[in-house]
């Protein structure tokens, strides 16, 4: 494992922009690294995968390689006052083919921003140099030297995929004003999709054979295989699913109708999703913009040093509420502060808020999917600090498992790559491989599931309507 933050760039109130070319460019040395730690090389490898925070999308120069403005990041909102704009009759139709709701969470609608404020993309669509991709499309171009494609899970967050015919939608190209050549080709998350440079950072050609969003990698990872398996990923946002099989579940509740993966060319798989904004970046934000704490790893030790929030909640709506409230509009709140509350009460509420909205999304995903949760699997990050960890299972009543992998992304994209060149035979010889590393049983007599739920919904209703 190698690992690198790379620049969050804030040039306005909801906007988030990342270079794609440090992507690039961290990208090799993070290879170059994890090899060096690993001791093996490129010709080691039988395959690669990549996985990728998904709905942050990139324009770039077809003929040059070269981006043509910073990749526009999944949380950025400037696109809110344009979808409001769409009829109902609109808005219903995108939910419909896509699953998902008009959202500026999603990759269309900052596609035709970037068509639309940018001279270098707009340029560039009236001569046809002009290609979009999330950010496992740049980066397997980069691999391997132009090979254009992408995974029915990342295309599934476009709004722009007919999410029963795993294509691209006429219909919803033409709302956003996406040509159609501008788009990658749908494959499967598990086939060989071309081979890295033999001189590129690998020194070798290798098949890059598995491609799955963060998420739905993370499913993969965690060997959520069946039915009712479902995860909670901890990353910057939280992330919460459901396998639903090969049934499309639309959801009723706020909740995201997505595809899970799709193995070559076995049957897809769908899932539904929940999904938090900000979680591990209001730690972020706490390290970064507050500077309460030097480190991310720091905040378990001050938020241990009290013995409860002091009724203080924190509600990190930073880019809005995302599920199960969908409201853009919403900014974050502090609230309940007193006189004696100090940094340790407001890194305890940090925590607490991480969890509170984990459980309102997976609330929501048991009831449309009918499965009752009695044991939650957990991954990412900040399940490495075990207070967040007992706090989630005080406020959801169920026990929290973590397996030995932590980095099931990465896992879950490295099982689709094996399974597609037959390093692995079947799923089930990946279930069997899992490794419970830690287990957390809910403390029956805390109040964080009973009083403290109640005021964390109160602080939750003084976020709303913020922005008019």
């Amino acid at each position: 494992m190698d690992q690198m933050e790379h620049k969050q760039i804030l040039l306005a109130d909801g906007w988030v922009e990342h270079d794609a070319l440090e992507i690039w460019d961290n990208s090799n040395k993070v290879i170059e690294g994890a090899l060096k730690k690993a001791g093996i090389i490129g010709s080691d490898f039988t395959a690669i995968g990549i996985t990728n925070q998904r709905e942050t999308v990139l324009a770039w120069n077809k003929e040059t390689g070269l981006p043509l403005a910073n990749a526009i990041v999944w949380q950025d909102i400037r696109t809110k006052n344009e979808l409001e704009k769409l009829s109902e009759s609109q808005k219903l139709r995108i939910q419909f083919l896509s699953g998902l709701p008009a959202s500026p969470y999603f990759s269309a609608s900052k596609m035709k921003w970037l068509i639309e404020n940018s001279l270098a993309v707009r340029d560039a669509k009236a001569d046809g140099s002009l290609v979009f991709g999330t950010m496992d499309t740049w980066l397997l171009w980069n691999l391997t030297g132009g090979v254009f494609a992408t995974d029915v899970t990342n295309a599934s967050r476009t709004l722009l995929m007919d999410i029963e015919k795993l294509e691209w939608n006429d219909e919803l190209l033409e709302i956003f004003n996406i040509p159609i050549a501008t788009l990658p080709t749908i494959k499967s998350s598990s086939e060989i999709y071309g081979h890295t440079l033999k001189d590129g950072v690998f020194g070798s050609e290798i098949a890059i054979s598995g491609i799955l969003g963060d998420q739905q990698a993370a499913m993969v990872g965690q060997g959520c295989f069946e039915v009712g398996d479902s995860k909670c990923t901890y990353g910057t946002g939280n992330f919460a699913l459901v396998n639903t099989g090969t049934q499309i579940v639309r959801s009723e509740n706020g909740l995201l109708t997505t595809v899970c993966y799709k193995f070559g060319t076995e049957a897809t798989k769908y899932a539904l999703e929940g999904s938090v904004a900000v979680t591990g970046a209001a730690v972020q934000w706490l390290r970064d913009q507050l500077e309460l704490i030097k480190s991310a790893d720091e905040i378990e030790e001050l938020a241990k040093s009290v013995p409860d929030n002091g009724g203080v909640y924190f509600v990190p709506a930073f880019s809005g509420l995302f599920a199960p409230h969908w409201r853009s509009e919403a900014r974050g709140v502090i609230v309940g502060l007193t006189r004696s509350a100090t940094k340790a009460h407001l890194a305890r509420a940090a925590l607490e808020a991480i969890c509170y909205q984990s459980r309102e999304i997976l609330v929501a995903l048991a009831a449309e999917s009918g499965v009752q949760l009695k044991q939650l699997r957990v991954d990412g990050g900040i399940t490495n600090n075990n207070l967040c960890m007992q706090i989630q299972a005080d406020v959801l009543q169920i026990e929290i498992v973590r397996p030995q992998i932590v980095e099931t992304t990465a896992l879950g994209a490295a099982y689709a790559a094996g399974l597609a060149v037959g390093y692995w035979k079947s799923t089930d010889e990946l279930k069997a491989k899992s490794v419970i590393a830690k287990k957390w049983s809910p403390n029956k007599d805390s109040e964080l599931a009973t009083k403290g739920l109640g005021q964390w919904q109160k602080a939750v209703s003084k976020t709303l309507n913020w922005l008019d």
